[in-house]
């Protein structure tokens, strides 16, 4: 399954939108962003960055240059080195994390039994997981949903915008958004074209 569409970002500094696209073009428009308005004096506590995938806020170690910042990406399936140095103090960087997993015995010998091990199997059931969340219509819409909340919680009609959205009422939760500010109209109409492309992918791999 192609999950590429869901490693979508999108930065927005209060109903501006910043940036959008993957990871590394994000935070390097983000960054660019925040030096900018630091040299200003102006307000950066505003920056949101939303993951497409799950709708929420992510944080990022914006400290030093953009190089240092991206270089702070770890991919998720390398663990750091030994002599990796540990990250100082502020936002959490992108990479892994280890975590307490209590599973049962006949868990831990299918585990240990699989090509990849138990972290890396484990990984990959996640990610498979987390795939089909990203064409599942209804968590398409929470996804949504939670990146509403923190974008436009104080806008006009956004009660009413939410209950059209959550009961599927696609049409009626538009019509309460066409007064909202242009950046965060555009936004949400292109994740449900980003949504409606995902799903039909997802028709096309089951002919």
């Amino acid at each position: 399954m192609n999950n590429t569409a869901f490693t979508i970002f999108t930065a927005f500094s209060g109903y501006h939108k910043i940036a959008g696209g993957d990871l590394r073009t994000v935070l390097s428009a983000v960054k660019a962003f925040t030096d900018a308005s630091i040299a200003k004096k102006e307000n950066t506590e505003n920056v949101l960055i939303f993951d497409h995938l799950t709708g929420r806020q992510v944080d990022f170690d914006l400290r030093g240059s953009i190089d240092e910042v991206l270089a702070r990406l770890a991919p998720a399936d390398e663990a750091p080195s030994e002599n990796a140095s540990k990250p100082g103090p502020g936002r959490p960087r992108l990479g892994v994390v280890a975590a307490e997993v209590t599973l049962l015995p006949r868990h831990w010998e299918w585990l240990a039994a699989q090509p990849l091990k138990a972290s890396g199997t484990l990984r990959r059931l996640v990610d498979e997981a987390r795939a089909k969340d990203a064409v599942n219509p209804k968590k398409r819409i929470e996804a949504l949903g939670n990146a509403l909340w923190s974008l436009a919680g104080n806008l006009p009609d956004f009660e009413e915008a939410s209950r059209a959205l959550y009961s599927g009422n696609r049409e009626r939760f538009l019509g309460f958004t066409t007064d909202w500010p242009l950046d965060v109209v555009v936004f949400i109409r292109d994740w449900f074209k980003e949504m409606d492309s995902a799903g039909d992918t997802a028709k096309e791999g089951l002919a």
